[in-house]
């Protein structure tokens, strides 16, 4: 048997516990909504816990109701909470008015003065269908889902379950049942307490190293990979073509008069350029082939599976796109050209040499009047 009142006091400390540690750990911290509006919500359970607690020592019936509130809005603050971090859109049509009609009942039933079993039961069934939400939102079918936002929408669902069972059993009337489904409800209670706690903390965590790792492998106003990440994945590609003996293409690419568009029409007119320049390959190139920002106004893509042909053919498309795409400017409309050099790599030729022929290759692009495409001379032969 379990003593309740302990443990709603155990329960109620830990989760403002919890509470005062977000505090920390967001205080001077970029701003994440999420994350505050999770640590109000378990600031409100624990107090709603103490509240729990409480009712045993002072008989004052208007702390009822005033706990059942204060947990359709702690559970309302966190299901928002996992909303506004799984970036859902649309969710306060749904959450805004259930809240509000699970609010509106709770506090018109405990100012009828309903019996206590039957508004204890009344709320566990909204924190159960709360708590229900959040497990679909941890546990919807996405390809980006990690093991611990499964392992957090399992528990979220494993509290529904108990607390749901807590409130059938209450309303039934069955004093036994209800006393083990009560336990089994606080059980759960506890387990959420602890994998929510720590879980949505290693979730914040995952995301901010996800977002660390995006930024310092992606060049920020194109959304290309820069220059490492782009030569890094290119060296994979290499890798991959020489075990499988299939051919690899690579390119050098470079905006023409760039600089003349940023002396012309000023440098945000060369931002824009860039952008749209990279948001046009991007549409252009399939989806196994890359291409990347290696500084400047100069590009580079890599085509697996690729020989010289498939290669002349694909720069040609994006020569032409590049041409047909629409740049921004403050004066008179401006048609933006890119020039290309082509290369297939040898077996066994090093990336630097291939990209060296690619950017000779690209020179004579340029002075051969910019707008067109080049192949690269072939590797030199050693004696």
């Amino acid at each position: 048997m379990i003593d309740i009142p302990s443990f709603l006091l155990a329960l109620g400390l830990g989760n403002v516990a919890f509470a005062i540690l977000m505090a920390g750990y967001t205080h001077g911290a970029a701003p994440s909504p999420g994350l505050r509006l999770w640590m109000w919500a378990r600031f409100g359970m624990g107090l709603c816990q103490l509240l729990g607690w409480s009712r045993g020592y002072l008989a004052v019936p208007a702390l009822h109701g005033l706990e059942g509130a204060g947990w359709i809005l702690a559970v309302a603050l966190e299901i928002a909470a996992y909303c506004i971090f799984f970036g859902l859109e649309r969710w306060r049509r749904v959450l805004l008015p259930v809240s509000a009609l699970a609010l509106a009942i709770v506090l018109a039933a405990g100012s009828a003065g309903a019996p206590v079993g039957y508004l204890t039961a009344l709320v566990a069934g909204v924190v159960a269908l709360f708590a229900a939400g959040m497990a679909w939102i941890l546990l919807r079918p996405s390809r980006r889902a990690s093991l611990l936002q499964r392992i957090i929408g399992a528990n979220d669902a494993l509290f529904a379950v108990s607390v749901a069972w807590w409130a059938a059993s209450s309303l039934a009337g069955d004093a036994p049942l209800g006393k083990q489904a009560q336990e089994t409800a606080y059980l759960a209670g506890y387990l959420l307490m602890i994998v929510n706690g720590f879980g949505f903390l290693l979730l914040c965590k995952q995301k901010d190293d996800a977002e660390m790792a995006r930024m310092a492998t992606t060049d920020s106003l194109t959304g290309l990979p820069n220059r490492a990440a782009f030569l890094e994945r290119a060296e994979g590609a290499r890798q991959a073509a020489l075990r499988q003996r299939q051919p690899l293409a690579m390119a050098m690419m470079d905006i023409d008069h760039f600089k003349q568009i940023n002396d012309r029409f000023g440098h945000a007119s060369g931002d824009e350029a860039l952008t749209v320049f990279a948001r046009t390959a991007r549409a252009t190139l399939r989806s196994h082939e890359m291409v990347g920002r290696l500084g400047g106004e100069e590009f580079a893509m890599v085509l697996p599976n690729t020989g010289l042909d498939g290669a002349l053919q694909a720069a040609e498309r994006l020569r032409l796109a590049v041409r047909d795409a629409t740049v921004i400017t403050s004066g008179t409309p401006y048609i933006m050209t890119v020039s290309i050099g082509v290369v297939v790599l040898d077996p066994n030729e090093e990336l630097s040499a291939a990209l060296a022929r690619a950017d000779h290759a690209l020179y004579a692009a340029k002075s051969g009047g910019r707008d067109r495409v080049e192949v690269g001379q072939p590797q030199a032969r050693r004696a």
